[in-house]
């Protein structure tokens, strides 16, 4: 069989801070060749002209709850990847908080079983920690696992981690990155109680980002930080969404170099709490979205490397789940197939370049977990590209929504730029709303 060989010719090639147009040869899976101007060897050569268009690394979305086992009626790692690559994310880390738990070694591989059968995008999983499974994250193989995610506030299940001294053994006995999701419970419970004794289940929803406090963020994510500096840890803060958090972050160090860093999600840098009134529950997030002040705050700290990565937090929901009273409609939604155009829109908003949207998508996650040979466009390189045309607008809608929940916070809005195309270990994997039925996707390793 001979080997696949793609030739993308006048591109504006996005990498490393730079824009510059070259031709770029692809040869079965990885990047062979970058030049001004490369000619095709033979024949069966597969020409992709990308005059006016951009190509940028495929991102690496570091946090994603893609729902599979156990919670498929929201959605599964075969319909959310798909709608990731049509995002621009040709490579995810997903979540241990399905049903059951990704918190054993067995549990672990049964997910990695269903994702190198069904999975568009290249995957890799978090790791699970408890109060009690200790003896099981010694056993993680940091070559093949992303890291350890701990719930300190919002879990499910038993993945809450409040006992202080089982986070510090664990934060004491693991050399594998530790992500958290930190928010205090006993403030969060605290003022929520004054809301329901107010209004019963039937919260207005702008009271959200009140009850999930900037305070309640703060005390856990400070709480955390101070653990990590006193173990020695290596820490990464989730989903950060507060102006004063970003205080707790440095960018005194380059990137490689960090023991602590953090990740801001899309849903913080574009909604406010201005939308609540709206959007309702279509919004609501664990962090909630906060005021105008915050998201400001929030873009300040990634363009000055404050913050480290952009992710999705994708957690698809059902519309009839989302649609319950305050107290009863799960927080979380579905992002990865608007990911790259709402960052795109900041763009044309004058809010970040493109050089920055690549290095916090793709560069800065490839650096901060060790990914093998991804998040740039190097000759060596596995070849995840995404053409991207900056001024061929589309208008989200029921009929395009990708994701097995079938809504979008995004629905009704026109974004400016659109995927065209999109390339996975060398593969075309998607193509203008149009999937490919060949799998490309790898189990990702890490250079640990």
């Amino acid at each position: 069989m001979n080997e696949r060989v793609t030739l993308i010719k006048n591109a504006k090639v996005v990498n490393e801070g730079t824009i510059e147009t070259r031709d770029i040869l692809i040869e079965g899976e990885f990047i062979t060749k970058i030049a001004e101007s490369i000619s095709p060897k033979n024949g069966d050569v597969l020409i992709f002209d990308a005059e006016g268009r951009h190509v940028l690394p495929g991102m690496i979305d570091d946090q994603v709850h893609f729902r599979e086992p156990g919670l498929t009626h929201k959605g599964n790692i075969e319909t959310e990847s798909r709608a990731a690559i049509a995002g621009g994310i040709t490579s995810f880390i997903e979540m241990p908080n399905t049903v059951p738990q990704t918190t054993t070694i067995d549990k672990l591989n049964d997910k990695f079983a269903i994702a190198k059968k069904t999975s568009s995008a290249n995957y890799s999983f978090m790791f699970g920690g408890t109060n009690d499974n200790l003896e099981e994250i010694k056993k993680v193989d940091p070559k093949q696992v992303a890291g350890l995610k701990l719930f300190l506030g919002s879990s499910t299940g038993n993945m809450l981690v409040d006992n202080p001294e089982v986070l510090e053994a664990i934060f004491s006995s693991t050399d594998l990155l530790i992500s958290v999701h930190c928010e205090d419970e006993a403030t969060i419970k605290k003022n929520l109680e004054v809301y329901t004794e107010r209004y019963g289940d039937d919260i207005p929803m702008h009271f959200h980002p009140i009850i999930r406090s900037e305070e309640a963020c703060y005390i856990s994510s400070s709480k955390a930080i101070e653990l990590a500096k006193k173990t020695g840890a290596r820490l990464h803060v989730f989903h950060v969404s507060t102006g004063k958090e970003t205080k707790l972050f440095s960018n005194k160090l380059p990137l490689k170099d960090k023991k602590i860093t953090a990740e801001v999600c899309i849903h913080h840098l574009w909604f406010s709490d201005k939308d609540y009134d709206n959007k309702g529950s279509f919004i609501k997030w664990n962090p909630a979205v906060k005021s105008e002040k915050d998201r400001d705050q929030l873009l300040k700290a990634l363009l000055d490397d404050r913050i480290d990565i952009i992710a999705t937090d994708h957690a698809p929901h059902t519309l009839e789940e989302k649609q319950n009273v305050y107290t009863k409609a799960p927080s979380g939604g579905p992002l990865v197939q608007h990911a790259m155009p709402a960052l795109l829109e900041l763009y044309h908003r004058d809010k970040i370049s493109i050089e920055k949207i690549v290095e916090k998508t793709s560069h800065n996650p490839a650096i901060l977990f060790q990914v093998e040979k991804r998040g740039y466009i190097k000759e060596g390189y596995y070849a995840d590209l995404v053409i991207v045309d900056l001024n061929s607008p589309w208008t989200v809608k029921k009929d395009n929504i990708l994701y097995k929940c079938g809504w979008s916070p995004f629905e009704g809005t026109t974004f400016k730029s659109r995927i065209t195309h999109t390339f996975v270990n060398g593969g075309l994997a998607y193509k203008n709303f149009k999937f490919y039925d060949t799998k490309f996707a790898k189990q990702l390793t890490f250079n640990r």
